[in-house]
């Protein structure tokens, strides 16, 4: 794994920890973004990836995009830059956390609700802050109506308002909320549930999901039980998941 200047990156046992670390506040300008877009490049071609779990260093998880590289001649190359880290996620077929502390606003906020789930500590703060200076989110106006409908992204985006993380659970942009001394352990849990199973049907599940998305019941639901028999039932690991289970042993995943 390459060094970078603005990311601390760990890969251990399937999981790539991607930590945010540009002082202060983690603001993501166009090289640190670059960094980002060449990291989550070669996460895709992981075939042995279970998980991705993205932090932040310092106080902040991410306290948005510098406001510098929205000026009319550098914000062309920063919303393609930008725009490339959400192709990139969606890209990915293994589960995206964001596990989330302290400030995750404007562009920040974008990039936690790109990811599959966030998991917050219980002082986080939400918001999209950029109509305050003359701008709207690019990608939350888009992915935000997909999370808590059309008026609460309206509302999110109009006015410019912080959400605590409780506020952000009932809204439903945030799957779990954790007292701040729980929060790192939290994470370990989660991650660990997910990393005790195998890479290949752990990518099959989230395809599954991406695959049905926005379909009418019948259609979703006939694309769902064709993929599960003729692709998932051809797998080797659901034959051992099973032979595991009738065995009464842990399961010995081939990742094929």
């Amino acid at each position: 794994m390459s060094d970078f200047k603005n990311l601390i990156v760990e890969m251990t046992d399937g999981v790539a920890r991607i930590t945010l670390a540009r002082p202060k506040h983690n603001v993501l300008n166009i090289e640190m973004m670059n960094e980002l877009n060449t990291l989550l490049e070669s996460l895709i071609a992981d075939k042995e990836l279970k998980c991705v779990v993205i932090r932040g260093d310092g106080k902040s998880w991410c306290a948005g995009v510098e406001v510098g590289d929205h000026k009319p001649d550098m914000v062309g190359e920063m919303v393609r830059v930008f725009g490339r880290i959400f192709e990139l996620i969606n890209q990915l077929d293994v589960p995206i956390i964001a596990a989330v502390h302290g400030a995750c606003l404007g562009g920040g906020m974008e990039l936690a609700i790109g990811c599959d789930f966030i998991v917050a500590s219980e002082s986080a703060k939400f918001g999209q802050p950029e109509i305050k200076l003359g701008f709207f989110p690019p990608y939350a106006v888009v992915r935000l109506q997909e999370i808590v409908g059309p008026a609460k992204a309206i509302e999110i985006c109009t006015t410019g308002k912080t959400y605590t993380a409780g506020d952000a659970l009932k809204l439903g942009f945030v799957s779990h909320v954790v007292e701040d001394h729980h929060f790192d352990q939290a994470v370990i849990d989660m991650v660990e549930e997910i990393r005790y199973n195998s890479p290949l049907i752990i990518r099959m599940n989230k395809r599954a999901v991406k695959m049905t998305l926005g379909l009418p019941f019948a259609e979703a639901f006939q694309k769902s039980n064709d993929y599960f028999l003729n692709s998932l039932m051809k797998t080797q690991d659901t034959l051992e998941g099973i032979k595991s289970f009738e065995e009464r042993r842990s399961p010995e995943w081939k990742n094929c």
